[in-house]
């Protein structure tokens, strides 16, 4: 028999329904997620000599006795009392859906950002631990213990008591700023993890974090060299640019912006599509994206916000007023020396700039940011001659 490859992506896609079923057919959350696991590690070890024509079906089946058996071990009575609720059903999967639900379990307050990511990798977006552990660079065993203690907080909560909305698109943008690690690309799956709650949802937060997303995206193929080395914003080629992500962010974005309940991520994709309609730096508008950032820190007040801020004001007024406008910005906030020796280089102020370029490289949280400030430094002071 011939080999048919298992369709990676429709089993992340079943997984929230799944774990679903199990739900509502009497498994406690933890149990249910467990045993969806361990149903997907059996259909990839079965599924290409022998698909089934039903795989929704096939993982509930399969998941229900993972978690009959699981249970049994535990205690036989209880075993008996659930069994004929988890036995298969005929016919076809039931349709109902309780993915948006399990976004919002997983994000749920109680849980700190990081073990909310997990699970929520975990549960709706099906990565296996070894995956999400891989991305993220930690330990297998690590990770375990993250999720596994993320669930225990989740005890005893039905699918009717969940989280809000805001902690659930704040998941999802960390799940998507962790860009790329190992076998799986976490900004791709951010970008359908968001695709499919935007589906489930018409909150104009939600297209504008999509919106979001899409847009930044869009850019990521200019954003590094061959060698992975970082390039500037005012570098990069926009040749590469994905312009058919950028128009569909767009068009995301207008629709969100049309109905007059203005979030964050809104702004942020607001000024994210106004770098990417301008054809280099110079031609950029400025003034509309300090306007933005304006609106941004009114939604939100934050220090970061604040900072980007005066990266646009330096473009939009000239370095001095940049500098002035950062002088109100808490100087302990990552990134603080970065800017300011940009503000300082375009201000003529080479020997600072050089100084502050070093600072900063040694304050950078990455390496590939450490190693490009280390250039930007060293570049100056060459400009400034023997």
């Amino acid at each position: 028999m011939t080999e048919v490859p298992v369709d990676v992506s429709l089993l992340r896609e079943l997984v929230p329904a799944v774990i679903g079923v199990l739900v509502r057919r009497g498994a406690d959350f933890a149990s249910a997620e467990d045993a969806v696991q361990e149903a997907l590690i059996r259909a990839l070890e079965t599924w290409p000599d022998d698909p089934p024509r039903d795989p929704k079906g096939w993982l509930i089946t399969v998941a229900g006795r993972k978690f009959l058996d699981a249970t049994r071990a535990e205690t036989s009575r209880r075993g008996r009392e659930l069994a004929v609720d988890l036995e298969p059903l005929p016919g076809p999967a039931p349709a109902t859906d309780d993915t948006l639900r399990l976004y919002f379990l997983c994000a749920h307050p109680t849980l700190p950002p990081g073990s909310a990511v997990a699970l929520t990798l975990r549960a709706v977006g099906g990565l296996t631990t070894r995956q999400i552990a891989t991305a993220y660079l930690v330990p297998e065993a690590t990770m375990a213990q993250r999720i596994s203690r993320a669930k225990k907080r989740l005890a005893g909560l039905p699918l009717d008591r969940p989280g809000d909305l805001a902690t659930v698109l704040r998941v999802l943008y960390l799940v998507f700023n962790e860009g790329y690690g190992g076998d799986v690309d976490l900004a791709a799956e951010a970008v359908r993890l968001v695709r499919q709650l935007a589906a489930l949802t018409d909150e104009p937060e939600v297209a504008g974090l999509l919106a979001l997303m899409l847009l930044h995206h869009a850019r990521r193929p200019s954003r590094t060299d061959p060698d992975g080395r970082l390039i500037p914003l005012a570098e990069q080629d926009r040749s590469r640019w994905d312009t058919g992500l950028i128009a569909e962010g767009v068009g995301i974005l207008q629709s969100a912006l049309a109905r007059d309940r203005l979030g964050e991520y809104q702004a942020q994709a607001a000024i994210a599509a106004l770098h990417a309609d301008a054809p280099s730096t110079a031609e950029t508008d400025w003034v509309q994206i300090v306007e933005w950032y304006d609106e941004l820190l009114r939604l939100t007040d934050s220090p970061v916000v604040r900072l980007n801020r005066v990266v646009a004001v330096g473009e939009a007024d000239g370095p001095r007023a940049g500098l002035a406008a950062l002088a109100e910005v808490d100087p302990d906030l990552p990134r603080h020396a970065a800017v300011a020796a940009y503000l300082h280089e375009r201000a003529g102020d080479l020997e600072h700039a050089a100084d502050l370029y070093a600072r900063a490289s040694r304050a950078a949280t990455s390496v590939p940011e450490r190693d490009h400030l280390t250039r930007e430094a060293a570049r100056v002071r060459q400009a400034l001659g023997p």
